[in-house]
């Protein structure tokens, strides 16, 4: 007879807790470097120097093609190699955004290539500077268009970070780990970090949803 004893589990909530806080921080850092740096690179991809497109590209290429966790521990264990030590903590965001940005990248120069061309025309005749129209014209309808795609992309990198662990970065994983090693109770921790992972999940995607058009591309306007 399999019996559960969550209340094992429960009662180290502080750990929990902890964990947690420390997902939402991390997630939250990564997400706005990582849109950031996706930013800079869908612009490059689409408007910069060719020899910048190819540096770009190669580098979207590359981190899209392998694993996260294989970056993860380029970060940590490669980098020292070369004299860059990073801390648990440093690494797992470093390695966090360089993953978001190559993904939120081509998010982006889909939502780029779909701005009308007389749209961009209309504001270079208004003598507005290259950046100015970038930033103010073609990007906020951009990421209002493929803006469902970038929150589930960020929601990925958010249970992505459950690797960090793997590198004592002291996640939810990790003290979920931390747990079940005192208590034996394998089961049962993993359960509720994976109740604690879904209610993250759904509280970022509402919370995203609530932010992009309110403080990134405006709101959108209703049909009446």
């Amino acid at each position: 007879m399999v019996t559960l004893d969550f209340a094992a589990v429960l009662q180290a909530w502080p750990l929990l807790l902890r964990g947690a806080v420390f997902t939402v921080g991390l997630t939250a850092v990564a997400a706005a470097l990582g849109m950031a740096l996706g930013v800079a690179c869908a612009w490059a991809r689409s408007s910069g120097p060719v020899a910048l497109r190819g540096v770009v590209g190669a580098y979207v290429e590359l981190i899209r093609n392998t694993p996260f966790i294989v970056q993860l521990f380029f970060v940590f264990f490669g980098l020292p190699s070369l004299g860059v030590r990073l801390t648990p903590e440093v690494a797992a965001v470093l390695a966090m955004v360089v993953n978001l940005g190559a993904y939120a990248a081509e998010i982006v120069r889909a939502g780029i290539e779909g701005t009308p061309r007389g749209q961009v025309e209309a504001a270079r005749s208004l003598a507005l500077s290259e950046a100015q129209v970038f930033l103010r014209v073609v990007l906020p309808p951009a990421l209002g268009r493929v803006w469902p795609a970038m929150v589930s992309q960020i929601v990925i990198v958010m249970l992505g970070s459950a690797v960090c662990g793997q590198i004592a970065a002291q996640e939810l994983s990790y003290y979920a780990n931390l747990i079940q090693s005192r208590n034996f109770r394998a089961f049962e921790a993993f359960i509720v970090a994976t109740g604690v992972y879904l209610a993250l999940s759904l509280a970022l995607r509402h919370a995203l949803y609530w932010i992009g058009p309110r403080w990134l591309f405006g709101r959108t306007p209703r049909l009446h």
